[in-house]
């Protein structure tokens, strides 16, 4: 059954990340992105709802599931989509960031799908535009849309979010879709347990309203909802474990861990899988507990109703010009 959207308008003009968003705000956006679940299930998957609108992906990261789902969520409606090649453009010529917000602010684009690997680039780059901007993940920050199809995954398998017990495991310090992950279920009331080695935990973690773990099967101990996270070496300077044999004997999911969770305990990533390292192979492809692949389907719907919320505030289209 698919939900009919809230009637709350959505007050902000950017989707910058989940934090500061309430209850009614998040529920709004995934309301709007289940109602398109069933139109991305039809053989015609387009609408005219972005007609006329242009959509520029700026992806300063490499990138294949955010990059493609926004890419196809903005043509599914009817947006011209344009994919920025940041590897030849003039920003790997020594262009500023803020130079290259404003030379794309003069092309008139209407939304901004913006990667970047530092923290606060894409807020920073949403104060010199006059589009909106969505956060497709910065630094070790935020990570909006993958907590909002993550939320949406959850919610369709268990219909709902609050009272759920969620661990989050693995390399949580670099990891921009934890922070996100860990302000969306703690607002919408689930119970957020914090699963790593002691090295892999940000400062001040005790500030962020979880439970902390650093044993995997106490802190998988009872849980609805098993999120793995990749180790992100590419961010880390030093060494953090010892090594990824070692870790995963200790920190990675394995069937013998797994029995620590509740029976119909869920198995998530986000992706890409470092197989062997933070996931057994087997339990990755057990289609009975992991919904790796309905994440990644809802990922397009999500897109789809972040850019339809968003487009609500846009200037309106005059067609007889």
């Amino acid at each position: 059954m698919t939900a009919v959207p809230s009637p709350i308008e959505f007050p902000h003009r950017h989707l910058l990340g989940i934090e500061g968003l309430s209850p009614d705000e998040i529920t709004h956006l995934l309301d709007r992105s289940d109602s398109y679940v069933a139109l991305n299930r039809r053989a015609d998957k387009k609408t005219t709802l972005l007609r006329g609108r242009t959509q520029i992906n700026l992806f300063f990261e490499s990138s294949t599931r955010t990059r493609t789902s926004f890419e196809l969520a903005g043509k599914r409606l009817g947006a011209d989509v344009i994919n920025m090649a940041v590897a030849t453009s003039a920003i790997k010529k020594g262009e500023t960031l803020i130079d290259t917000a404003m030379t794309l602010n003069a092309m008139h684009p209407d939304v901004l799908v913006v990667r970047h690997p530092e923290s606060g680039a894409v807020k920073l780059l949403s104060q010199k535009v006059n589009c909106a901007v969505i956060n497709a993940g910065d630094g070790s920050h935020e990570h909006p849309t993958q907590a909002l199809l993550d939320a949406l995954t959850i919610r369709r398998r268990r219909k709902r979010i609050a009272g759920l017990t969620v661990a989050i495991c693995g390399d949580i310090m670099h990891s921009r879709v934890a922070r996100s992950n860990i302000h969306l279920l703690t607002t919408m009331g689930a119970r957020v347990r914090l699963v790593a080695p002691p090295t892999l935990l940000p400062a001040a973690v005790g500030r962020l309203g979880v439970e902390v773990f650093t044993d995997m099967r106490e802190g998988l101990s009872g849980c609805d909802i098993v999120m793995m996270l990749r180790l992100q070496t590419e961010r880390m300077q030093g060494s953090f474990v010892p090594s990824q044999r070692e870790y995963f004997r200790f920190f990675g999911l394995d069937r013998d861990k797994l029995k620590a969770a509740n029976d119909d305990a869920l198995i998530m990533h986000p992706g890409p899988m470092n197989r062997g390292t933070e996931i057994d192979s087997e339990l990755a492809d057990d289609i009975t507990r992991a919904v790796i692949l309905d994440q990644v389907e809802l990922g397009v719907a999500v897109r789809q109703g972040c850019l339809d919320v968003l487009s609500r505030d846009l200037p309106e289209l005059d067609h007889n010009v």
